[in-house]
């Protein structure tokens, strides 16, 4: 999901990592990201990116970004094509037992076919937008619809195993084309959904770096109504972005949410029109170098999955 227009923040100048962090950290989501703290202190841990791949680090040129492309999908095994786990069946029992969870895999692998079908505006309750859109691509050309899909699968595995009932907004191949904003909304409400979340990348402007949870805001318009789970949507928010830090190790946004890994939109209809608590995910910018080749490595998939994972359990769970 990019962020254009007049609708969404301008990106932020880029700041001092620790003093502004810290104190957000402390001030607005206490205890949820104390994991981007002990990362701070002892550096990133082993695994995909390496060193490299160390939110904060040095500052490197937009020209060097750009020209440094992700993982070549055909020489490493745990990039771009590493397919996500088998799924298995559901647990028989499991802490989430009884649970019923919505994942949605932002956009859709066919929409660039059906242009028509998704530009067609819909009503969102507090204005009308698109459809659907094609999303974002890595800059050597992995889409975005890809990626969330890959992270979608990954995590149902993981749920399932928790004894949870998973249901996907759409699987890539069916429908073949969206399913449009105010329906994937409303599939979470329709089958009374104890959590739901939308995955997603971003694609802003090389040197953006880290992930952020969208909340929805409070919107009481049209077929809007979000005031009662705005509550329950921030909590579960809060718990997903603590354990996204810890399992990936990856920084919070460093130019939207004032380095909270949290921003509030009013302009969503994924948000506005959902009943049940839901939040967005941008797991990285697809656009910068250095998140790219943590998007694009299967292993850090892995990881982004599972903290998402522990995220909702956690919120379910109490």
């Amino acid at each position: 999901m990019s962020y254009v227009g007049p609708d969404f923040d301008p990106p932020q100048p880029r700041r001092s990592r620790r003093a502004p962090l810290t104190v957000a950290l402390a001030a607005l989501v206490p205890g949820a990201l104390l994991g981007w703290l002990v990362y701070e202190a002892v550096g990133a841990p082993g695994g995909g990116a390496g060193n490299s791949a160390k939110p904060g680090g040095a500052a490197t040129s937009a020209s060097a970004t750009a020209s440094s492309p992700a993982p070549s999908r055909s020489s490493d095994s745990d990039q771009k094509h590493s397919p996500a786990p088998t799924r298995s069946a559901p647990a028989a029992s499991g802490p989430l037992k009884g649970k019923v969870i919505v994942i949605d895999p932002g956009h859709n692998p066919g929409n660039f076919r059906h242009t028509v079908e998704i530009n067609r505006k819909v009503d969102i309750g507090n204005s009308r937008k698109e459809c659907d859109t094609t999303g974002t691509a890595t800059n050597d050309g992995w889409p975005e619809a890809e990626f969330t899909l890959d992270v979608s699968h990954r995590l149902r595995t993981l749920l399932e195993k928790e004894g949870a009932t998973v249901k996907l907004t759409h699987d890539g191949d069916e429908p073949a084309w969206g399913p449009c904003v105010d329906e994937r909304a409303r599939i979470g409400n329709t089958a009374r959904a104890d959590a739901a979340i939308s995955i997603h990348a971003d694609g802003s402007a090389v040197g953006n770096r880290g992930f952020h949870v969208i909340l929805p805001g409070s919107v009481h318009s049209g077929a809007a109504d979000t005031r009662p789970i705005v509550g329950p949507s921030r909590d579960l928010g809060e718990r997903i972005a603590g354990n996204f830090v810890r399992a990936t190790g990856s920084a919070p946004s460093n130019y939207v949410g004032g380095g909270t890994g949290l921003v509030t939109r009013t302009d969503l209809g994924g948000l506005n029109l959902s009943t049940v608590p839901k939040v967005f995910i941008e797991c990285g910018n697809m656009r910068d170098g250095k998140d790219a080749a943590l998007l694009t490595s299967g292993a850090w998939r892995q990881k982004a999955a599972q903290g998402i994972s522990e995220g909702i359990v956690s919120f379910l769970r109490g």
